[in-house]
């Protein structure tokens, strides 16, 4: 016989993380196609008059465009982590008590080591995948940074201007072009962990991975959220037994 299971339904993931998560993928990918489109163009041989034929004036249009929204997409998920609930809090996005080093190890030893089949089962994220999400938020600064810089050149709108100082950081627009392509890489291949990641939680732990960045809703059997609270893991609130009641007093006489 199958053991039986408490599971509690927690709301976890608000309406602007899920907001912020698909477009963030959405900005992302293209952003990606068409950075590397402007990196490499690929040479059409077409009889059409030159002038009607802007498809790589379109390429760079579309990119920073989805620059714009990708930056204004973080910076309201940067208000969210102050005014969001305990999971989208920017203090989780910091390793800073044991228990979360602790953790961090412990996710290591089962996704990355393989010393250990049992998952490390959270509410939230865990300790790990805020970190990583710490260095991904990092990498969109410098994304959004060394991408204005390249663009203020070539737009005469105030916003790019205000990051010319960068090239002179890196010696010369060429150089600061290379560490930008770089850099989507480096997004390429956290997308392609981060997707596998998912899908293996998700079978493994059954706890609505995926469905949750739809639905905003986790699920987790009730002794293993009591034992995050215990251990200040959870972002819940600890749980306070309700006051005992008063006593009634007999009428006297």
């Amino acid at each position: 016989m199958s053991a039986s299971h408490d599971y509690q339904r927690v709301y976890v993931w608000e309406q602007p993380v899920r907001w912020f998560h698909w477009i963030n993928a959405l900005a992302i990918t293209v952003l990606g196609v068409t950075g590397y489109l402007i990196a490499h163009p690929p040479a059409f041989m077409i009889s059409r008059e030159a002038s009607f034929s802007y498809w790589f004036g379109t390429v760079r249009f579309v990119h920073f465009t989805t620059a714009y929204v990708l930056m204004v997409n973080f910076v309201v998920r940067l208000y969210w982590s102050f005014a969001g609930n305990k999971y989208a809090n920017w203090r989780s996005f910091f390793p800073l008590t044991r228990a979360q080093l602790r953790q961090i190890w412990d996710v290591l030893k089962v996704d990355i080591l393989q010393f250990s089949n049992k998952p490390v089962e959270t509410l939230g994220h865990n300790s790990m995948a805020y970190f990583t999400y710490t260095a991904t938020g990092l990498l969109t600064i410098f994304q959004i940074v060394t991408g204005f810089a390249l663009y203020a050149p070539t737009s005469a709108a105030w916003f790019p201007h205000l990051f010319t100082w960068v090239v002179p950081l890196f010696g010369s627009e060429y150089t600061l072009r290379i560490f930008h392509y770089a850099a989507m890489w480096l997004f390429a291949l956290f997308t392609i962990i981060h997707v596998y990641l998912v899908f293996y939680h998700d079978y493994v732990e059954g706890h609505g991975v995926i469905s949750s960045m739809v639905g905003g809703w986790k699920f987790l059997e009730k002794d293993q959220i009591e034992a995050e609270q215990a251990t200040g893991m959870s972002p819940l609130p600890s749980r306070k037994p309700d006051p005992k009641p008063a006593a009634k007093l007999k009428p006297s006489g």
